[in-house]
């Protein structure tokens, strides 16, 4: 159960928390504008600099986004703004590009272990599983294998993944309310396998690099579990300070 004044935190760190609450609440939604700061400030029982430390540490965070002149805004998962910066993978020569998306293969099915492990599922959950290939500058460079929790994304259909006009996590953040805000991340080598090979336009066995994500919202809350096997022929990872 969340608890909204845990026992240690400095008082700003306590407000960042319950702010962080609201949102997965679903109070503020996606690219809306927060509320204005006495408001908050009354809200929450706090002077102005003590919010402003919260809303700073949101920022950061690249949970909120301040405006000029505007206000401070609910993040959003746009193609054309910074929290594209989960796509870490970069042409050599250092260009990072929006792929284009191709799905293969969308399904229902029953969590296997590593799955119920990495999202914290009980056994016999059910899950959706689908295979995308990812193509930065048009050049099959990923093959992702994606499986997220039916309990958090009820509904969800292949033609949303297909058709949808944005970043998968927006598509996630918008119709689901689900705001990725971090991630976790594995590196190991591997070798293509006959499918990944056939998708990715190499040959079986060639050197791939694969990358073990964890992506979590609001609370820790584990939402998806991906594994990406990438061609670094042309392409290699490249994670930024600021993330």
């Amino acid at each position: 159960m969340f608890d909204p004044y845990p026992s240690g935190l400095p008082l700003y760190r306590t407000v960042a928390r319950q702010m962080l609450h609201a949102l997965a609440e679903g109070e503020w939604a996606p690219g809306e504008a927060i509320p204005a700061e006495r408001q908050l400030c009354a809200r929450f029982g706090v002077s102005i600099g003590t919010l402003r430390r919260a809303v700073d540490e949101l920022v950061t965070e690249n949970i909120l986004i301040r405006h000029q002149g505007r206000g401070t805004f609910v993040a959003t998962h746009n193609r054309d703004q910074h929290l594209f910066r989960f796509f870490n993978i970069v042409r050599q020569d250092g260009v990072k590009n929006y792929p284009t998306l191709k799905l293969i293969r969308f399904g229902r099915a029953r969590a296997g272990k590593t799955a119920c492990d990495r999202l914290g599922l009980s056994r016999g959950a059910t899950v959706f599983q689908f295979t995308n290939v990812l193509s930065p500058n048009n050049e099959p460079t990923l093959v992702d294998e994606i499986t997220v929790p039916e309990a958090l994304f009820a509904g969800l259909t292949g033609g949303q993944i297909r058709e949808r006009a944005n970043t998968l996590y927006d598509l996630y953040q918008t119709s689901f309310l689900l705001n990725v805000i971090r991630i976790e991340e594995r590196l190991r080598g591997g070798l293509a396998s006959a499918a990944h090979a056939r998708l990715l336009g190499v040959t079986c066995g060639a050197p791939l690099l694969q990358i073990y994500r964890i992506a979590f919202s609001y609370n820790n809350q584990p939402v998806e579990l991906r594994v990406s096997h990438v061609n670094t022929a042309n392409y290699e990872y490249f994670r930024g300070d600021s993330q």
